[in-house]
């Protein structure tokens, strides 16, 4: 199977890593190196915001232009996420490949924002792999894959432990890390814990050092699942890694902090009253928040000390085992079921 793949984040290609690994595919495209030689590796395209985007843009057109031309070239064209660039790819590629066949993975969330995507989506796409059960209210021919993380999690906390272990996952974008990391920092020095830092492993060690500064107060963690099994609390930026900590198990916070201008941008369009995945899918099934949100002027080492030391942990717990109700199982079986028809 030749694959056409567009993964430009980090989340991207760990979703679509058991899909791979599953079965023989040669891969071209935008993708983690670790999967082969890519046209651009994801890192190309680390950004975060309005304003971080504007230098890509060369970059992205002619990327997309080299896609089309690969897509003649190989059996299925797998999107995944990132719509400001995807649905662009999957136009251009239709409209001089008609005959190829598009796999959007991860849809676009519609249901915070830019609803008229759902018709560029159907019109461009053949397929699309929902990994959120309420999405099919919202696209016409979504198919509910299940979700990847239950995939990839493969041990969750069977009830809440005192541990002697906090973790910090400042995020896996460069700017939301460096907004972060300050407070983050002066938490780290008022809790009497042994302070775990998750550190994307995509980052080289010089990375690190430009990214995050003096973080000799943390023991350094590469693997966010193991951390979170062995911590007690985190403490942890918006995103992927906010659902991941609620099925596995573990309380936490959400802290966000982006530019005021990206902010302020996404405040006028953002209709959900939520920033975390876990939050949003419990709203969508009509149960209270499972978690609180910490959400920019609010990110203060304050705030985040008095949550740490007040959250009910067994509520917590109670409430993330639903989760996993709500999203039925993994997402990779239904995948390679797709890709391979």
């Amino acid at each position: 199977m030749k694959l056409l793949v567009s993964a430009l984040e980090p989340s991207a290609n760990l979703h679509i890593e058991p899909i791979i690994k599953a079965q023989e595919c040669e891969l071209f495209g935008i993708f983690d190196e670790r999967f082969g030689k890519p046209l651009l590796p994801s890192k190309s395209f680390s950004i975060m915001g309005f304003l971080d985007a504007i230098p890509k843009i060369r970059l992205a057109k002619k990327a997309i232009k080299d896609m089309v031309e690969l897509s003649f070239h190989v059996d299925k064209v797998l999107l995944v996420d990132s719509p400001a660039f995807n649905l662009p790819l999957a136009k251009a590629i239709k409209e001089k490949n008609p005959d190829a066949k598009i796999i959007y993975y991860i849809l676009p969330q519609v249901w915070a924002w830019k609803e008229k995507r759902v018709a560029k989506v159907e019109k461009y796409c053949d397929v699309l792999a929902s990994i959120l059960p309420f999405e099919q209210e919202f696209y016409n021919r979504a198919k509910y894959v299940g979700n990847p993380l239950l995939d990839e999690i493969s041990e969750f906390k069977t009830h809440y432990e005192d541990t002697g272990y906090v973790a910090f996952l400042p995020g896996s974008r460069k700017s939301e890390i460096k907004s972060l990391m300050p407070i983050y920092k002066e938490v780290a020095s008022k809790i009497k814990k042994n302070n775990v830092l998750v550190i994307p492993p995509h980052f080289s060690s010089q990375e690190i050092k430009e990214i995050y500064g003096d973080i000799k107060e943390f023991d350094v963690s590469r693997d966010t699942y193991k951390t979170f099994l062995k911590a007690e609390f985190a403490f942890v930026c918006s995103g992927t890694a906010t659902l991941e900590a609620a099925l596995i198990g573990i309380p936490f916070v959400l802290s966000y902090k982006a530019k005021a201008f990206d902010y302020l941008i996404a405040k006028m369009f953002v209709k959900l009253k939520h920033v975390g995945l876990a939050n949003i899918l419990f709203d969508f099934a009509d149960k209270p928040p499972l978690h609180v949100e910490f959400l920019q002027d609010e990110v203060t080492c304050e705030n985040l000390l008095e949550e740490y030391n007040e959250m009910d942990r067994e509520l917590f717990f109670d409430y993330a085992m639903k989760l996993k109700k709500i999203l039925k199982h993994g997402s990779r079986d239904e995948m390679i079921k797709l890709i391979n028809v």
